[in-house]
Order: structure tokens, then C-alpha cells, then sequence
């Protein structure tokens, strides 16, 4: 078929160029799970905050309000808002493209980390808490050694997840050229005018990539429910 010959073609010219967005790719969605993971804990701590000033928990609202921010608003917007708008209003980041767009998809995770974090350390058996605190133990010694250790259980494959959907978001990032996958693909498509087949082409790469993750979470899943 002339599609196939088509794709081998184009593997063949611009192969490289894929290899190249699915690094970049992997590298935006590596960034902004592991920001996400440390903002998200730092949300979701401030979610759980019981700190009160007259008689409202100031924290626990502002992280509130910053998740349905987030979470209410499209990726996309945040981009272009990150990407157009915060190296003009934080000029003393010295933000690149890259930066840009990466700093855009931390903060984009860390609303959806923050709440899988939250469940995580919910979902421990608050009897654990109290039981840590009548043998002694401190508030924050007993989250770092007996609740953490236990919510990683949940909260560990729901990472992988957001890893798996964050691969596939960073494709908005070709919006502005960013060299990931999507838009390796406008390149290959601008030079040769094919539409069909480097769309097939990306489409194996997130297959390939999304599958193989997703088969290894599930695997882990399974282990952790053997072990338990």
C-alpha cells in the first residue's frame, strides 16, 4: 500500500526528528510530574491545614481555590497564559520557551497530584494517627513514618497515571513549537505534505508509550494487592 511505503519513507528521512520529540516529550511529562509531586504535597498539606484565623482556615482556601482554578480552566489556557504572560510579569525568572511551557504543565499537575495526595493520606485508617500520637510521636513524625509509608500504597499507582495522561498533554505544547512530538509532526507535515502517515507514526509513539506505561502500573497494582 502506498500509505506503508509512505511511512517508511518518512521514518527513513525524518526518523530522527520523532526520536527527538519523544525526548522532549518525556522530559516535559518527567518535569511535570516530579514539580507536581513536590508543589501537590505542599497544596494538599495546606488543603489538610486545620490553622484558623478568625475563624476561617486561610490555607485550606487558598489551596482550594487554586485547585478549581486549575482544574476548571483548559490546559491550554494555561499555557498560552504561562507562555505569553509570566515572563513579562516575573522577568527575574528568566524563563525560556521550555521553562515556560514546563513551569505551565507543573503547575497543571500539582492541582491533580495534590488531591491524589490528599485521598492517599485520607484513605489511611484515621485510628493509625492516634495510635502514633498516644505512643508518643509527634504530629509530623507520625505522617513521615506511619501514615506516608502506608498512603504510598494509593497513592503511588495514581502518579503513574498522571505520568501517562501528562504524556499525552504535552502534545499542546506544539501549539509554540516546543519540539515534542505533535510538533515534529508539523515539521515532517510542512516539509513533505503529508497529512496520514506522520499522524500514524505519532500515533504509535503514544501508543507505545501510554500502553507500556499503563501495563506496568497495572502490574505494580496487582503486586501491591498480592503483598497486602
Amino acid at each position: 500500500m502506498q500509505i506503508i511505503e509512505n511511512i517508511f519513507k518518512v521514518l527513513e528521512r525524518y526518523g530522527y526528528l520523532f526520536i527527538e520529540g519523544t525526548k522532549v516529550t518525556l522530559e516535559f511529562s518527567l518535569i511535570a510530574v516530579s514539580g507536581g509531586v513536590i508543589f501537590g504535597f505542599i497544596i494538599a498539606m495546606m488543603k489538610r491545614s486545620q490553622f484558623k484565623l478568625f475563624g476561617v482556615k486561610p490555607l485550606s482556601l487558598i489551596s482550594g481555590f487554586y485547585i478549581e482554578i486549575v482544574r476548571g480552566t483548559p490546559i491550554l489556557l494555561q499555557l498560552y497564559l504561562f507562555y505569553f504572560w509570566i515572563p513579562d510579569a516575573l522577568p527575574f525568572l528568566h524563563l525560556t520557551k521550555f521553562g515556560s511551557i514546563a513551569l505551565a504543565l507543573i503547575c497543571n499537575s500539582a492541582a491533580y497530584v495534590s488531591e491524589i495526595i490528599r485521598a492517599g493520606i485520607e484513605a489511611v485508617d484515621k485510628g493509625q494517627m492516634e495510635a502514633a500520637r498516644c505512643l508518643g510521636l509527634s504530629h509530623s513524625m507520625a505522617m513521615r513514618k506511619i501514615i506516608m509509608p502506608q498512603a504510598m500504597k494509593n497513592i503511588l499507582p495514581a502518579l503513574c497515571n498522571e505520568f501517562i495522561m501528562m504524556i499525552k498533554e504535552t502534545s499542546l505544547a506544539s501549539t509554540f513549537f516546543a519540539g515534542d512530538i505533535m510538533t515534529q509532526y508539523n515539521v515532517v507535515n510542512g516539509a513533505l505534505f503529508l497529512v496520514i502517515e506522520p499522524l500514524i507514526i505519532v500515533g504509535v509513539i503514544y501508543f507505545v508509550l501510554t500502553f507500556g506505561l499503563s501495563k506496568a502500573v497495572g502490574a505494580y497494582e496487582r503486586r501491591i494487592k498480592k503483598n497486602d
